[in-house]
């Protein structure tokens, strides 16, 4: 059978509801190949051991689906199509439990990508948790770390967004379909991560991002990885969620702590006193999954201070904010001379500013 040919079957029976990997082995099983499958009758499907409400969505949907429109859809978005047979599966994903049958990719995959972390955490990040997975992504992906997560408002994004700041790699996996890119604020984000990684998903062309879809998403978020790192999170949501398939499918549970005041923080706190590993920088990671820490390499004329002023001043800049008045007094220096030469030294990604004329060292001296 030309793989072309049954490859288009892969991809109608992942739009007709109900049909997951269960349903697609017993089909190949009793048919032989998909395109049978898609051609047998009712009394076929029924006699291939499907229940009734999956052959009546068989028999309903594929009257309505153009397979060759399909196809060209693939190749309009520039789409690879994975299945369960294919080479290019991704080990560790077929490894965990109720694995997708079918994936779309956008972008690339490649086989550094078992070297991965899923960075995950709520859509309302502090300044806290945008500085911690900053810095922790950013030392991770210079690293040799691919950086995997949902796309979504806050962490999510902090952390594909540091990914691709340092030249890193970054998986982001939808719930939705690889047309439909959610929140649609991050298009542009979406487009940056196809050029260092890939946009994944077990959702065909067309499917809208519907509340049931993020759950069932994040076993794959995890499934793909080593381990996961929740870094801020309520009691409830879906980083836990995630963290929970990390648990089910034998993966590392990671967990930045924080404040026992801070709503944020009970989500990590909480797996931190289950059992989950406590992260204080990045090494922590990378030890618990005995993975190879890779040279860092930096453009030392970015890294390098130019006079003694901006010595000075970077002297008095830390890992906690700091603000320019501080700085003042501290240097005795003016505060135009401060203001001036901070804002080269943030150029040159040295310190950053964290708001309110506050700064902090920057990714380059991490």
């Amino acid at each position: 059978m030309d793989n072309e040919i049954e490859l288009k079957y892969w991809i109608g029976f992942s739009k007709v509801p109900g049909i997951g990997k269960a349903r697609f082995t017993s089909l190949k099983a009793y048919f032989g190949c998909l395109e049978n499958a898609w051609k047998a009758t009712r009394g076929e499907l029924i006699h291939a051991g499907l229940d009734s409400r999956s052959v009546d969505n068989i028999v309903r949907y594929r009257n309505k689906i153009s397979l060759d429109a399909e196809l060209d859809l693939i190749d309009k978005y520039h789409i690879k199509v994975i299945t369960l047979e294919s080479l290019e599966y991704p080990r560790l994903l077929k490894e965990a439990y109720d694995h997708p049958a079918i994936i779309y990719v956008r972008g690339e995959l490649k086989e550094q990508d078992e070297s991965s972390l899923a960075v995950v955490g709520t859509r309302r990040a502090t300044a806290y948790g945008r500085q911690v997975t900053e810095e922790l992504v950013g030392d991770l992906a210079r690293n040799g770390i691919t950086i995997v997560s949902g796309l979504a408002k806050g962490i999510d994004a902090v952390a594909h967004r540091t990914a691709i700041d340092v030249t890193g790699r970054t998986i982001a996996v939808f719930a939705s379909g690889l047309d439909i890119v959610y929140p649609p604020e991050n298009v542009k984000l979406a487009r940056e991560i196809m050029g260092n990684g890939a946009l994944i998903s077990e959702y065909p062309l067309g499917t809208k991002p519907k509340a049931d879809n993020f759950p069932r998403r994040n076993r794959i978020l995890s499934g793909i990885c080593r381990g996961v790192l929740v870094v801020e999170s309520g009691e409830t949501g879906g980083a836990l969620i995630t963290a929970n398939f990390a648990l089910e499918q034998n993966r590392e549970v990671f967990a930045v702590p924080g404040s026992i005041l801070s709503p944020m923080s009970k989500g990590p706190n909480k797996l931190i006193q289950e059992g989950a590993k406590l992260v204080r920088n990045y090494m922590d990671i990378i030890e618990e999954l005995n993975l190879s820490v890779v040279a860092q390499q930096l453009e030392m004329k970015e890294v390098i201070v130019s006079d003694e002023t901006e010595s000075l001043i970077i002297k008095f800049i830390g890992e906690e904010p700091v603000h320019i008045d501080e700085l003042c007094r501290k240097t005795g220096l003016n505060t135009s001379i401060v203001i001036s030469n901070v804002a080269i030294l943030e150029l040159k990604g040295l310190v950053r500013h964290v708001g309110g004329l506050n700064y902090v060292l920057g990714i380059n001296l991490r």
